[in-house]
C-alpha cells in the first residue's frame, strides 16, 4: 500500500515540479523535462497576463485565452501540448494523423493555427465588422496605412542584424503591423518556434497603443498641426462599397498571391456586410464565428509558449523589437501626413497618420483623443478610420510579401 501511495505521489505535478527544480532533466543529450523553476516562472507569467487581461483589460478577448493556454501547457504532467511532436512534424517525420492520434487537446486545436485556418476565419469576422467608407471616401489615406507598414521592414532589417534568421526576423517584424491574426498567420508559416513570444508581444502591444503612440505623435507634431480641422468626408454610395472588396481582392491576389488567404477572407466578410442580402451570414461572422475562433486561437497559441521556447534571450529581443516596430510604424504614418501637407490644398491632420497601424479601432480612437486635446471641437475619428482600415490591408500585403520571400 505504501509503495502504491509513493507511486501515486510520483505522478503528481508537485513531484514533477520539484524533482528537477534547479536543472533540466537530460537523457541521451536531449532535454526531456525542463527545470522546475522555469516551469514555475511560466506559470507566474501566465498569471501576470491573466491579471493584465482581466484587471487592466489588455485585449481581454484574446489575451485571457492566450494566458490560460500558456498556463495549461506549462502545468507539469498535464500532457495537453507536446512540442516534440511538432518538432518531428516540422522535420517531416510525422503527419497530422500522428498528431491527432498521439497529441493532447491543445495539439489538436493547434492544427487550426498551423494550417492558418483560425487567422483567416478571424479576418472574415473583422471584414464583416469593418466599414471601408472612410478609406473609399479619401483614397489618400491608403498611403498613410502603407507608410505605417515601414516599421515592419525596418524591424526586419534590425532583427537580421541582431542575428535572427531571415524567416524569424520577418515574423518578428510583422508585430509592427499591430495586427494579431496577421502576426500569427505569418509566424505559423515562417517560423512557428517563435509563435508564443510573438503572439504575446503582438497582442500586448496592441493593448498598449494608447500608451505607446501619444508621446510619439506629440513629439513629431506642433500644436498648430494637431489643431487642423479636416474637410468632412463625402458620402460613399452602396455600389462603391460593394465593388471595393471585389476589386481589392482581385488586385491583391494578382499582386501578392500569398496574401490572398487573409485579404480574401477580410473582403468576403465585408462583402457580406455591404451587399445587404446576406444579413444572417454577416451576423454569424461578426458574432458566433468570431467568438468561437477567438477561443480556439487564443488557447492554442498560448500553448506554444512553453518554458523551453519562451524563457530565453530571444524572447527579450522579440519584446524589444516589437516596441521598435510599433514606434517606427507610428512615426512613419505621422511623418508622411506632414509631407503630404506640403503639396495638399486640403490639409491633413498628421495625427491620423498614426492610425495606419492596423489596431482597429483603437489607433483611430487615439488619434481622435489627441486631436481633441489640442482642439476640443475637432473630430478626427472617421478621418482616422481611413488609414486604420488601410493598415489592415497593408499589414496583410506586407505579410504576403514576407511569406513569398522567406517561406
Amino acid at each position: 500500500m505504501l509503495e502504491q501511495i509513493i507511486n501515486f505521489l510520483k505522478t503528481t505535478g508537485f513531484f514533477m515540479l520539484f524533482e528537477n527544480f534547479l536543472a533540466d532533466k537530460v537523457v541521451d543529450g536531449a532535454i526531456v523535462a525542463v527545470a522546475g523553476w522555469k516551469t514555475l516562472t511560466m506559470i507566474l507569467v501566465s498569471l501576470l497576463l491573466l491579471w493584465l487581461a482581466i484587471k487592466k483589460q489588455f485585449e481581454p478577448l484574446l489575451l485571457i485565452g492566450i494566458a490560460f493556454g500558456m498556463l495549461l501547457t506549462n502545468l507539469p504532467g498535464a500532457e495537453m501540448y507536446h512540442s516534440e511532436l511538432w518538432t518531428a512534424f516540422m522535420a517531416g517525420e510525422i503527419g497530422y494523423g500522428t498528431i491527432m492520434h498521439d497529441g493532447g487537446l491543445l495539439d489538436i486545436l493547434y492544427i487550426g493555427v498551423k494550417t492558418c485556418v483560425y487567422p483567416c476565419l478571424i479576418f472574415v469576422g473583422i471584414g464583416a465588422m469593418t466599414d471601408f467608407a472612410p478609406l473609399i471616401s479619401n483614397p489618400k489615406s491608403l498611403l498613410l496605412g502603407a507608410a505605417a507598414q515601414v516599421g515592419i521592414f525596418v524591424t526586419f532589417v534590425g532583427c537580421v542584424l541582431l542575428g535572427f534568421p531571415q524567416a524569424a526576423a520577418a515574423s518578428i517584424g510583422i508585430i509592427g503591423g499591430a495586427d494579431g491574426p496577421t502576426a500569427i498567420f505569418t509566424t505559423s508559416r515562417l517560423y512557428p518556434d517563435l509563435l508564443g513570444p510573438i503572439a504575446v508581444a503582438a497582442y500586448s502591444y496592441m493593448a498598449l497603443v494608447p500608451v505607446i503612440q501619444p508621446p510619439i505623435m506629440r513629439a513629431l507634431t506642433t500644436k498648430k498641426e494637431r489643431e487642423i480641422v479636416m474637410k468632412p468626408l463625402r458620402t460613399v454610395s452602396k455600389t462603391e462599397k460593394i465593388i471595393f472588396p471585389i476589386a481589392v481582392t482581385i488586385f491583391v491576389a494578382l499582386l501578392v498571391p500569398s496574401a490572398t488567404p487573409l485579404v480574401g477572407c477580410l473582403m468576403l466578410g465585408n462583402l457580406w456586410k455591404e451587399s445587404g442580402v446576406a444579413e444572417r451570414l454577416c451576423k454569424t461572422a461578426q458574432n458566433e464565428l468570431m467568438n468561437i475562433v477567438t477561443i480556439f486561437l487564443g488557447i492554442s497559441v498560448g500553448a506554444t509558449a512553453t518554458a523551453r521556447s519562451f524563457l530565453n534571450l530571444e524572447t527579450l529581443k522579440i519584446m524589444l523589437m516589437g516596441v521598435v516596430a510599433f514606434g517606427i510604424g507610428t512615426a512613419c504614418g505621422v511623418l508622411l501626413a506632414k509631407f503630404m501637407n506640403l503639396f495638399s490644398k486640403n490639409k491633413i491632420n498628421p495625427l491620423i497618420g498614426s492610425a495606419g497601424v492596423s489596431a482597429v479601432p483603437m489607433a483611430a480612437r487615439v488619434s481622435q483623443a489627441e486631436g481633441q486635446k489640442a482642439n476640443p471641437s475637432n473630430f478626427l475619428l472617421m478621418h482616422a478610420m481611413g488609414p486604420n482600415v488601410a493598415g489592415v490591408i497593408g499589414s496583410a500585403i506586407a505579410a504576403g510579401v514576407l511569406i513569398s520571400l522567406f517561406a
